[in-house]
């Protein structure tokens, strides 16, 4: 069996006793505030690192929202752009046919037609000259194309 350890009389001198007690109050207390001071970097950091994760999310939801808002964007504008070029031949075809009907017509003793087209944006922009016997009509023409702003 292990010895007990001597025991201390009890010191009998009131003095040291109070000035051993503030020393260990003085320890006591700094080792509370180093846990204390440890407790709440921990914290600070924590927080950090929870508000570092929550932008990042944020981030994350942002960019793939825009990145669905432009892909529906550009699919609108191509269907919109196909569908332009669509009118488009179809009027490039009509006129193609109107004036190769006239070219075949076109001769001195019936009379003629000439004239040109410009398509622009949202505009057929027509100009013919019609001469049949002595005076020409002159027709000019715009046509609105129906293409959404």
């Amino acid at each position: 069996m292990l010895a007990a350890p001597p025991r201390r009389p009890p010191p009998s001198d009131p003095e040291a006793v109070r000035i051993q007690a503030w020393w260990r109050g003085i320890l006591v207390r700094r080792s509370l505030l180093f846990a204390a001071l440890g407790a709440l970097t921990i914290q600070r950091w924590w927080k950090r690192a929870r508000l570092r994760a929550l932008e990042a999310r944020r981030r994350a939801t942002l960019e793939a929202f825009t990145r669905k808002e432009w892909a529906a964007v550009r699919l609108q504008a191509w269907v919109r752009m196909w569908r332009t070029r669509l009118r488009y031949c179809r009027l490039l075809h009509a006129a193609r046919i109107i004036q190769a009907y006239w070219r075949c017509r076109a001769c001195g003793a019936r009379g003629f037609i000439k004239g040109h087209y410009r398509v622009s944006a949202n505009q057929l922009h027509l100009e013919l000259e019609i001469v049949l016997g002595s005076e020409p009509c002159i027709v000019s023409e715009c046509i609105p194309l129906p293409v959404k702003q």
